[in-house]
């Protein structure tokens, strides 16, 4: 079983921390054009991770899309806790598939240690490229099990 041909796939990308976070989409981009045939990627710009599950929610309930990804890079700035960004991020995007039925998938991640120096911008720039193919992969392989539990009866086709 394979995915649909005219799949549609949003991709939120924060904005904090944007030369690292657009890697992601890059990344999934690229992999998406090589297994994803015929997918259309509709990419979305949020003032950071904060605000992506709401937009994911709200993209999930228009019918329009098959998944929602969500990029970001939540590090600590030293005033707040990063840490509970970013789990309430994560857990804003898992009530938002289970809640809608369509997946969400993140590509949000917040390092322990991260100074915006050459070379762990580098190293996370490289690391959101991967990510980003992963998020594509992911995606790929649930689109396909929805497709085939579609086929079974199992669930309701778009």
């Amino acid at each position: 079983m394979s995915i649909p041909q005219n799949s549609r796939i949003a991709f939120i990308k924060a904005r904090w921390h944007a030369e690292i976070v657009d890697r992601a989409y890059e990344g999934f981009s690229a992999e998406a054009s090589k297994i994803l045939p015929g997918a259309t990627i509709d990419a979305f710009d949020m003032p950071g991770a904060f605000e992506m599950p709401l937009l994911a929610k709200k993209l999930a309930e228009s019918g329009r899309y098959d998944a929602v990804v969500a990029a970001a890079f939540v590090v600590n700035g030293g005033i707040y806790r990063h840490d509970f960004v970013a789990g309430a991020v994560v857990t804003g995007l898992m009530n938002v598939q289970l809640e809608t039925g369509v997946p969400v998938f993140s590509v949000s991640l917040t390092p322990h240690n991260f100074q915006p120096v050459e070379e762990l911008t580098a190293f996370f720039s490289e690391h959101f490229v991967k990510k980003g193919a992963e998020a594509a992969e992911a995606v790929r392989q649930v689109l396909e099990l929805d497709a085939r539990l579609a086929a079974e009866g199992l669930r309701k086709s778009a």
